[in-house]
Parts: structure tokens; C-alpha cells; sequence
């Protein structure tokens, strides 16, 4: 069964076994997930800031976006895990003669990347949230601006989450021209998620709201 599939009790049982996976990755796009999650049901309140179409013209375009990305970040989860899993069954394969060798080392560097490449999209994913979080936090009601910076929280910790999964997966590889680009790719989405996050919340403080929605 996918851990998209079961129970918010049975995914936490499974993060808790002592298998490799679900590991940080998939934690990681779960995190990013519940976040937009959270700026999805802000974006959909019908009370706004100042009360204007024009705030909620902005929130219902905002919110759709992060319908997709929600999606997309909730199919990494389970992605991510059918990675890692991948990885370990490359590292078994035979390496007993050179033919079987070069099919392993082929086995292991394809699976390194596939494992790479679904954390750099959770992090593309974050990113764009935190983009949409700027637009959300600057017309949020005030009952909302603590779940606005739950939200983003949350989504700042699966983008860094993610970016230590494509750390750790790239020290492990001998592709010396995939690690460096999925290593500038991972360093250009922390800074630009950074500087969504940092403006989101400097529009949420400009609010001087307080208290709680949820």
C-alpha cells in the first residue's frame, strides 16, 4: 500500500520502523505537502485582508496554483521512497564477474540519479509554494496569519530537508558532472525558496495581525 493511502497513524507507524523507507525524503515532501496544504485552505477563506475582489481574484489564482503543486509534492512522497528503494536493490545486484560489474555500477548510477532527481523536484515544488505563500500571507485574513506562518514552516523545512537528501545521494556518486549540476540546481531553489519565505513573512508581519484561524 502506498503511504499516501493509509491513515495519518499508520504513515507515522511506518516512519518509525526501523526500515529505510519511508525515510527523509519522503518526510520531507510530506512537510512541503502539509504546508501548501495549509495556504490552500487560506487562500480558499472567503474573509480577505482588506475585503477587495481584486485580494480575492489574487487568492483564487494563488490557490489553484497550489492545488498542482500540492498534487505533485503528495506523488514525490511515495516517489521518493520507490527511489531509495531502488538504490538499495542496485547496490545488491551480483558484482562477481566484470560483466556483472558493469551492469551493477550502470544499476547504481541510474538508480543515484532517479533518487536525486525526486528530492531536487521537492525542492523545485517548495520553492514554487513559498512563491505562492507571498501572495497568500499579504491578503490573509488576521484569524489566519498563524496558519499562513505554520505554513511556511513547514514548507521551508521539506525544502531543506530535501536539499539533504540530494546532498547525501550525490556523495555517493562517481558521475562527477550530474553531482555538480544537481548540486548548483539544489543551491540556486534553497536560495530563491529562502527569499520567497523570507518576503512571505515580511508580508505577513506587515499585517500586524495576530492570534489564529485553527
Amino acid at each position: 500500500m502506498l503511504l499516501t493511502d493509509r491513515s495519518v497513524r499508520d504513515a507515522l507507524e511506518a516512519f518509525s520502523s526501523p526500515d529505510p523507507t519511508p525515510g527523509g525524503g519522503s518526510a520531507s515532501a510530506l512537510a512541503s505537502a502539509l504546508g501548501t496544504s495549509l495556504l490552500i485552505m487560506v487562500s480558499g477563506l472567503a474573509k480577505t485582508r482588506a475585503g477587495t475582489e481584486q485580494e480575492r481574484a489574487a487568492l483564487a489564482s494563488a490557490r489553484q496554483r497550489l492545488v498542482d503543486l500540492r498534487d505533485e509534492l503528495v506523488r514525490a512522497i511515495d516517489a521518493d521512497a520507490a527511489a531509495y528503494d531502488r538504490v538499495v536493490s542496485a547496490y545488491k545486484l551480483p558484482k562477481a564477474s566484470i560483466d556483472d560489474q558493469h551492469v551493477r555500477k550502470s544499476a547504481v548510477r541510474d538508480a543515484l540519479r532517479a533518487a536525486t532527481d525526486v528530492p531536487l523536484g521537492v525542492m523545485r515544488l517548495s520553492a514554487s509554494a513559498l512563491s505562492e505563500a507571498g501572495t497568500v500571507a499579504a491578503f490573509v485574513q488576521t484569524g489566519a496569519a498563524s496558519d499562513v506562518g505554520v505554513a511556511i514552516a513547514l514548507v521551508r523545512a521539506g525544502l531543506h530537508g530535501a536539499k539533504l537528501n540530494v546532498e547525501i545521494n550525490v556523495s555517493a556518486m562517481r558521475d562527477d558532472d550530474y553531482a555538480s549540476a544537481a548540486r548548483g540546481t539544489a543551491e540556486r531553489q534553497t536560495t530563491e525558496g529562502e527569499a520567497f519565505a523570507r518576503a512571505a513573512e515580511r508580508a505577513l508581519s506587515s499585517s500586524g495581525s495576530s492570534g489564529s484561524q485553527g
